[in-house]
């Protein structure tokens, strides 16, 4: 039975060990909606967008995005986050 778990555990069941995103921080005011629209699309790198959240709890946020799931993964989780609120230009 305990090897039953073991082998369950290392399928990979990334939904158990992923963090999410606390987008309602990452897209609370005009500015950083329009930076990660510009990220989105790929007019801004993560390291401009990055230093354009410097000194702000956003950064840490954004930073864990993009160390969790990659930069082009996280480019597609920002394009969705955005569409969902409408605000995908």
């Amino acid at each position: 039975m305990v090897t039953r778990v073991s082998q369950d555990l290392t399928k990979g069941d990334k939904m158990k060990n992923s963090t999410t995103t606390d987008w309602n921080l990452l897209l609370s005011n005009k500015c950083s909606v329009t930076t990660l629209n510009k990220f989105a699309t790929g007019d801004e790198t993560t390291k401009g967008v990055t230093s354009c959240f410097t000194n702000t709890p956003k950064a840490g946020e954004f930073r864990k995005l993009v160390r969790t799931h990659g930069t082009t993964y996280a480019r597609r989780l920002t394009r969705k986050a955005l569409r969902y609120r409408g605000l995908l230009k």
